[in-house]
């Protein structure tokens, strides 16, 4: 630990498993006191715990990132509780891979409600307390299927290339106040959220024997290398950085 986020108060969305997991432990190791927010309670509050048991200091809360309210009610809470909201990474996500003439309305919906607008209600709810205080960072989780598409994922890259404009929007709206925003795009990571596409393209298997066909790298990444990214952006290292969307893909976008 070299405290480089040492003070901060970070939300961490998605952070019962995957690269929210991760993230949240990064943050943590780092000195940040972190929300660990997830829709299931039960991961959410075992990501607090376990960041709990190695001396770090994290809480966890159960939320649906899709009604604004509850954003809303997070954000002050955390901010009442805990004194400021410094650094917030939308990271929650789903991933619902179909065939496009077939995808449900309820599949469009919770794409769209879960990956766009619970990004845009955190941190609408985030940026008052962020400009109070004139800093703040945001992290936004979009995908390299913001950048690029694959077979199944027509919803899925349109939610994420939303969140690739938003990120350049917010950081225009805020660059001199203080508050930064920025974009990661993973390629493929080894995480449940993919699996469900793995499944359509042949299975987990099929997909990592063949996995340097589409990622050079010749391998999926992990949710540690993503949150290593996370922690710089959230940090102030990362001071002059904003509007960036970044590519961890494994040079997948460099073909």
């Amino acid at each position: 630990m070299s405290g480089r986020v040492a003070g901060r108060v970070a939300i961490v969305t998605g952070a019962g498993s995957g690269i929210g997991e991760a993230s949240a432990v990064r943050l943590a190791e780092e000195g940040a006191t972190v929300i660990c927010a997830d829709i299931n309670e039960v991961a959410a509050k075992s990501t607090a715990e376990s960041i709990g048991a190695t001396g770090g200091r994290a809480i966890y809360a159960a939320i649906d990132i899709s009604d604004s309210d509850a954003c809303t009610s997070l954000v002050n809470e955390t901010v009442l509780n805990h004194g400021s909201i410094d650094i917030l990474v939308n990271n929650a996500g789903v991933n619902l891979p179909g065939v496009f003439h077939e995808v449900s309305n309820e599949t469009i919906d919770r794409t769209l409600n879960v990956n766009v607008k619970g990004a845009m209600y955190l941190t609408r709810a985030s940026i008052p307390h962020m400009l109070k205080t004139g800093h703040g960072s945001i992290v936004n989780m979009s995908s390299v299927n913001g950048l690029v598409s694959e077979p199944f994922l027509s919803v899925y890259s349109a939610s994420k290339g939303a969140i690739v404009m938003f990120t350049r929007g917010i950081a225009l709206d805020y660059a001199k106040q203080g508050i930064r925003c920025n974009a990661i795009c993973p390629g493929w990571v080894d995480t449940p959220i993919n699996y469900a596409h793995a499944k359509m393209l042949g299975g987990l298997d099929h997909v990592y024997e063949t996995i340097d066909s589409f990622q050079p790298i010749g391998r999926p990444g992990t949710p540690r290398e993503i949150a290593n990214l996370v922690l710089f952006l959230a940090s102030d290292e990362a001071s002059f950085i904003t509007g960036s969307i970044i590519s961890a893909d494994g040079g997948m976008t460099a073909q």
